[in-house]
């Protein structure tokens, strides 16, 4: 299986100075955890590195021992042309691809396998997880309008996968309409596509303020052993 991992974060709501992945966590860059996972995962064979140009000596000294093919891809100027880059450089037999988040640094290798096993079984995926708060969808006044069924509702994450060929049509159809997609699920559900959900447990959030850093931390700390 063949995984893209954004690493083109910013350092802007962590008022940090630099790409919010090389900040310190549990006495490793970030990304190191990310990686640690996606390499420790039995159905990853390639993982390609999406970023900037100034942090490809940092993020690539993490991987010069790796035991799998890890290749630095150049990112773009949004998320979405950094996928499309990621995609033109798959393999050429690349059939199925899981695209991740660097900064979702809690994810742990059983759940990129189990991305991977449900993909090449079946159609496009992202993991998610249940929503437990209650959603109120408000106006532009801040009044409530509407509370959606808590039963229908799950927060977004990564891994998301999907087959090659479909992103790739669906990456030329949204250049063509001019849209512009936070995730590649989006992408496909303007386009009418199917896309599962797998539950990825309560732990794989993604560090984006200090207090993401310190339930990060926290949860590390909880996963070692002894």
């Amino acid at each position: 299986m063949h995984l893209l991992i954004a690493a083109a974060g910013s350092g802007r709501r962590m008022g940090a100075d630099r790409n919010k992945l090389l900040l310190p966590l549990a006495g490793r860059p970030l990304i190191a955890w990310t990686l640690e996972a996606a390499l420790r995962a039995e159905r990853i064979s390639w993982i390609g590195l999406v970023g900037q140009e100034v942090d490809r000596p940092a993020i690539l000294s993490l991987v010069e021992n790796a035991q799998k093919t890890v290749v630095w891809i150049q990112g773009g100027d949004t998320r979405q042309e950094s996928v499309l880059r990621g995609l033109d450089a798959l393999p050429p037999q690349a059939n199925h691809v899981l695209i991740h988040d660097g900064a979702r640094c809690l994810a742990e290798p059983d759940l990129f396998d189990r991305c991977a096993a449900a993909l090449e079984q079946g159609a496009a995926l992202i993991a998610a997880t249940p929503v437990t708060d209650t959603i109120k969808r408000v106006d532009a006044d801040g009044l409530i309008v509407e509370t959606p069924l808590r039963s229908e509702l799950w927060a977004a994450q990564t891994p998301q996968g999907f087959v090659v060929n479909q992103l790739r049509q669906g990456h030329a159809e949204a250049l063509n309409q001019g849209w512009s997609v936070t995730d590649d699920a989006s992408l496909y559900e303007r386009l009418g596509w199917p896309v599962r959900v797998l539950d990825a447990g309560p732990s794989n959030i993604k560090v984006t303020t200090p207090f993401d850093l310190t339930v990060a931390e926290a949860v590390l700390a909880l996963r070692r052993p002894g």
